[in-house]
């Protein structure tokens, strides 16, 4: 018994002390909750480098570069820092402090909890001495992101460029973005964001009071790597867009260009362009967005995808094909043409020339006459007082040809150009009592008058007849560097016009015979069959606009290619001659001694003043 008490003794003695201990270290002893309060579990964002743009030939359209931002939690600032110091160590003056620090606390976009950039874009060496002194200042943090850089000075529409992500696209996407975020805000960089954006990693680290890492939480058990952009390789010949924007400096316009057997882009030309430089996040960007903003020649306007044009007379061989598929008149019959074409109260002018006892003929020497017959009885097909049901057989046929319609190309903006409908003259002429006639629209026969098509549909048109009624939606992204993606279906199904191929010979004769000896001379090719068609624009508003569209070689086409130079006249002039150098440079990869003059000459004609930037 007395041993039992011994020991019973022990053990509440022993229990005694370490209560004590626990109440000492608990209630009377803070060393352990300074110590607790000193070391601070905090979240780092680590950022993602963004998929990299190749051209058709691997060669570097867009790369990353490292840019050093300064990001802050308002309330994890020490109100008595020194900020004397803070600001000699980033090299700014106090008054930029007190700017950047205090924010509009109402809006959505700025929380004091959750870190917002302070400072974006400090020097590499300012950086670099900043993070030595770092942990003087909690509640600071020294980010690395990427930002593009462009070692060309070319494709800036195409390929877009980043922003600073909107409040909008923040809440609904909050997982994915905070405020401070660059995202793609035109071009491929918008259209293909998800794809180049790459996914934030994060890395957590305990730090002391001082701001200094101490060491990774768990030892780095809960870290998450960032997983990089997938690049993406375009079907962009480089060499082909450059050559065309040099021959577009001093001019208003667009070329597009297509390989007609898989629908690749090859060149997106608008013009005027701009160095993709000018809007990559320093400094001056703002100035230089402003300016081309309001340049007079509209320098930001993707002229290949969203400006509407009349396609003038390339628009004959479709309607001609149409024509002959519903059998409405044939490639062999003749049209009289005394210079101009007269049907009740319709006239219009044409020019002297042969002839046109065939269409290849009426297409040569693009006689009006010729085509205005063939849409009068287009549009007469169930009789003269049902022009609707005529046109809406026509409409149905170019809704195939992909007029009228967006034709889904990888670009996040596209116009659908713009087919007049049966309703649309119904609203137009509803005050005619007895309605509207084919002599109210027969403009669109010459691909005049309300029609309007963007010019990569124009390129597809040269592709679809390259093709012979086949063609690819027109894409500009070929594939990507991971082996588990693939492009979308859709660029890789092919769609049929509906027209029976036997159509197509003698509508591609009459084009080659248009470089032969007809109004497009100026786009041959050496050693190359070329078919192709002049357009001549008329603008109400000023000098008409000169337009081409063309394919080449005739027997394996390799090239489709449209051609669209705002107030410049006859397509024959400056259309042409820029249709051809391009099919050269593609097709050669270079341009012949004989070929030398239409470039010199085609460099010298300056219709606009560039914008100076």
């Amino acid at each position: 018994m007395g041993r039992s008490r011994q020991i019973l003794l022990l053990f509440f003695v022993s229990a005694l002390v370490l209560i004590a201990k626990a109440a000492q270290i608990q209630l009377f002893d803070d060393k352990y909750e300074k110590l607790a309060q000193r070391n601070t579990l905090d979240q780092h964002t680590i950022y993602p480098t963004r998929g990299i743009i190749y051209d058709r030939n691997n060669e570097v359209l867009v790369y990353n570069k490292p840019v050093y931002d300064i990001d802050v939690i308002y309330n994890q600032v020490d109100k008595k820092m020194d900020t004397t110091l803070f600001c000699q160590l980033l090299e700014i003056e106090v008054d930029v402090f007190k700017k950047n620090i205090e924010k509009n606390w109402a809006s959505p976009k700025y929380h004091k909890s959750i870190p917002f950039t302070f400072l974006a874009k400090v020097k590499p060496e300012v950086f670099a001495k900043f993070q030595e002194h770092i942990y003087r200042f909690p509640g600071f943090l020294a980010n690395v992101r990427s930002i593009r850089s462009y070692p060309h000075q070319n494709a800036a529409h195409l390929l877009g460029y980043l922003g600073e992500v909107d409040q909008i696209t923040l809440n609904k996407n909050k997982e994915i973005y905070v405020g401070g975020d660059y995202i793609g805000k035109s071009g491929l960089e918008k259209k293909y964001e998800e794809t180049l954006r790459g996914k934030k990693g994060v890395r957590h680290v305990i730090t002391d009071n001082l701001g200094r890492v101490v060491e990774s939480f768990n030892k780095g058990e809960l870290d998450q790597k960032a997983k990089p952009g997938i690049n993406i390789i375009t079907g962009i010949d480089f060499e082909l867009q450059k050559y065309g924007e040099e021959l577009m400096q001093g001019k208003r316009g667009s070329i597009v260009a297509i390989e007609p057997a898989t629908g690749e882009i090859l060149c997106a030309i608008s013009a005027p362009g701009y160095d993709p430089n000018l809007l990559n996040l320093d400094e001056d960007r703002g100035k230089a967005f402003d300016e081309l903003r309001d340049d007079v020649n509209k320098t930001l306007l993707d002229r290949t995808v969203l400006a509407k044009y009349p396609p003038g007379s390339i628009f004959k061989p479709i309607l001609s094909l149409i024509a002959f598929q519903e059998g409405i008149t044939g490639p062999y019959r003749g049209v009289s043409c005394p210079g101009y074409y007269e049907y009740n109260t319709f006239r219009y002018k044409c020019h002297d020339h042969p002839y046109p006892s065939n269409v290849g003929i009426a297409l040569t020497h693009s006689c009006n006459s010729y085509f205005f017959d063939m849409i009068r009885k287009t549009l007469e097909v169930n009789g003269y007082n049902k022009p609707g049901e005529g046109l809406q057989m026509l409409d149905n046929y170019l809704n195939k040809f992909g007029l009228g319609q967006a034709l889904g190309i990888d670009h996040p903006t596209e116009s659908a150009g713009f087919i007049p409908t049966p309703a649309f003259y119904n609203r137009m002429y509803a005050n005619e009592v007895n309605g509207w006639k084919s002599t109210y629209v027969m403009s669109i026969g010459i691909g005049q008058g309300e029609l309007e098509l963007t010019t990569v549909q124009m390129a597809n048109l040269a592709a679809i007849i390259a093709n012979k009624g086949k063609y690819i939606t027109p894409h500009l992204v070929k594939s990507y560097n991971d082996p588990g993606m693939n492009i979308d279906p859709k660029y890789q199904s092919v769609k049929d016009v509906g027209i029976d191929e036997e159509h197509f010979a003698p509508v591609i004769r009459g084009m080659e015979n248009v470089l032969n000896w007809g109004t497009g001379t100026k786009a041959r090719v050496p050693g190359v069959r070329v078919a192709g068609k002049t357009g001549t624009s008329e603008n109400p508003h000023g000098e008409d606009h000169s337009v081409f569209f063309a394919f080449a070689p005739i027997d394996d086409p390799k090239i489709a290619i449209a051609v669209y130079i705002e107030n410049a006249g006859f397509g024959s002039d400056f259309a042409a001659p820029i249709a051809g150098l391009m099919m050269e440079k593609y097709i050669h990869k270079k341009i012949s001694e004989k070929s030398k003059y239409k470039e010199e000459q085609v460099l010298s004609i300056q219709l606009i003043e560039e914008p100076e930037i």
